[in-house]
């Protein structure tokens, strides 16, 4: 059995939908590296915590945590759809890890850009 996925998996429809969704996408990846940043990665020693964020860690749960939980289940929502059409036999972690790194490209152009 071969791990390495078929063409199928690579659907246009797939690309185009993941690129797409990477676009609004930009804002919970920014969120998401705002909170690591500030609490883990700053606790750790890496990177220094925002002076003026004072407020606890609540505020990060309150406001983007929806943001990430809801952009997440919309993701997940139109790429289940989009495989169930493209390739229904075809290896699952192919496409996913596809869908992963298509979303993360208009990110990645954007941090290359500014």
């Amino acid at each position: 059995m071969s791990t390495v996925p078929d063409a199928r998996s690579y659907s246009p429809t797939a690309v185009v939908l993941n690129l797409l969704l990477g676009l609004p996408g930009v804002v919970p990846v920014w969120l998401l590296y705002q909170f690591a940043a500030n609490w883990p990665l700053a606790a750790l020693g890496w990177t220094d915590r925002e002076p003026t964020d004072n407020d606890g860690i609540l505020p990060w749960l309150l406001l983007p945590g929806p943001v990430v939980l809801a952009s997440g289940a919309l993701w997940w929502l139109a790429n289940r759809a989009v495989r169930r059409r493209t390739a229904p036999g075809g290896p699952r972690a192919g496409y996913w890890l596809t869908s992963v790194l298509l979303t993360l490209v208009p990110t990645v152009v954007l941090i290359i850009v500014l």
